[in-house]
């Protein structure tokens, strides 16, 4: 094989450089084997057996192709395509690998298997970069068996401790720190050492927009606040038939207040986002008055202070209702905060000049999911680069991509990568 070195990638000008559609397709299909479930979905929720098993066949491929891998503490996976320059600070490319319980194809699968085509494309055409480029599996980016979201990138930044992540437990009582353990991560290296200096990451856009306009790539700007709460009303359990109405603790008629309040917010500003995804009866029982109702409040916007005010309005809310139901214990929590974060403006260029190049329709565009760019975007420059998901579905098994937005999205991905892999400039 010829070995070419890149002084420079310009991304201004024409190439012949592209990744192979049919491989990457065919990974992604591969992938999407492992957790499969009816309706063309994937479940591999974090760290349970299917999203070690996704791993392993991720590796293997990375293996094969003579990659090192490593992994740190908290699971997050690192594939290492070296550098000629051995100090130079590594661009970085990812996403992840775990899923919603009944999650699609390309939801974070893509954007690792993507960065991974990247490295063979290189591979392929004998192509050595300056900085070495690495592929990371961030651990636990759903947030749906253990939570937060996020909470790989959000220790390796240190927006996360990690001894509060090891001890965060499931519904079921498992612990991370178990997990971890169980898979041989507890042997890894120690969160944050891995270097970056640039980060990249291709995801479908998981919304309407980018279908709505005609536009294949969407050069992420930033991404919106969020807020996930616990709410918890505590009454207390009784017969369905002998106990009357009046003498009731029963905590569902303040579940429909606090339900309004929380859609109330969203008339505050059109860019407002509130969702309850998730509410439990305790004891759950058809004849039996709950003793206590738990559900989920999730609040976003783009901007930070707007999302204070929303989060202000529920606490005053939820006050306002324990004060009318009395007898009842009305608690909301704040668990987790993502603030509104701005990605890098010059990575956002590159990614346009790509897309202009290659003749793909783009815009400037606003997340409106939690990435694990948003962790890195604290700590290293970032940028997100999107391709349009039919009707907009996303976290459902009808999530699709078209096998050419894909690889769009990945040939947008190469360019940058190059583009900062070859350059001297470096963010340190």
């Amino acid at each position: 094989m010829q070995i070419s070195s890149c002084v420079s990638h310009d991304v201004g000008r024409e190439s012949s450089l592209s990744v192979d559609l049919q491989r990457l397709w065919s990974r992604l299909m591969d992938m999407a084997e492992i957790g499969e479930i009816p309706g063309n979905g994937c479940r591999r929720l974090a760290l349970s057996q299917d999203d070690l098993d996704g791993r392993e066949l991720f590796l293997a491929w990375c293996e094969n192709r003579g990659f090192r891998t490593s992994f740190d503490k908290v699971g997050n996976l690192f594939v290492r395509r070296p550098g000629t320059q051995a100090d130079a600070m590594p661009v970085a490319v990812g996403s992840h690998l775990d899923t919603q319980p009944n999650g699609g194809r390309f939801d974070g699968v893509l954007g690792v298997l993507a960065g991974f085509e990247v490295l063979e494309t290189l591979e392929d055409r004998g192509i050595e970069t300056k900085a070495p480029i690495d592929v990371v599996v961030w651990t636990n980016e759903e947030g749906t068996r253990f939570a937060p979201a996020m909470m790989g990138s959000g220790v390796h930044t240190g927006a996360l401790s990690l001894p509060t992540v090891l001890a965060t437990s499931d519904a079921e009582g498992v612990t991370v720190s178990s997990e971890l353990a169980k898979h041989g991560y507890s042997q890894g290296l120690p969160p944050g050492c891995q270097r970056i200096g640039r980060y990249l990451e291709l995801h479908i856009e998981q919304g309407p927009i980018l279908e709505e306009k005609d536009k294949v790539i969407g050069s992420v700007s930033g991404g919106q606040a969020i807020r996930w709460y616990d709410l918890s009303i505590l009454g207390e359990e009784t017969h369905a038939g002998p106990s009357s109405m009046a003498s009731r603790r029963d905590p569902v008629p303040a579940l429909s207040r606090v339900i309004d309040t929380v859609f109330n917010l969203t008339r505050m500003d059109d860019a407002a986002r509130a969702t309850i995804g998730r509410i439990q009866t305790h004891p759950g029982s058809v004849n039996v008055v709950p003793g206590q109702i738990s559900a989920s409040i999730d609040l976003r916007h783009p901007d930070d202070a707007m999302l204070s005010r929303m989060h202000d309005r529920l606490l005053q809310g939820a006050r306002e209702v324990g004060a009318a139901f009395t007898l009842l214990d009305v608690s909301v929590e704040c668990t987790w905060h993502s603030p509104a974060v701005a990605f890098d403006v010059d990575m956002g260029r590159v990614v346009r000049l790509s897309a202009e190049r290659r003749g793909y329709p783009a815009m400037e565009m606003v997340s409106g999911a939690g990435h694990d760019a948003f962790n890195l975007a604290r700590i290293v420059p970032t940028t997100m680069i999107f391709v349009p998901c039919r009707d907009g579905i996303s976290h459902n098994e009808r999530e699709y991509a078209a096998p050419e937005h894909c690889a769009a999205g990945a040939n947008v991905l190469l360019d940058a990568v190059l583009h900062y892999a070859c350059s001297t400039d470096d963010p340190r």
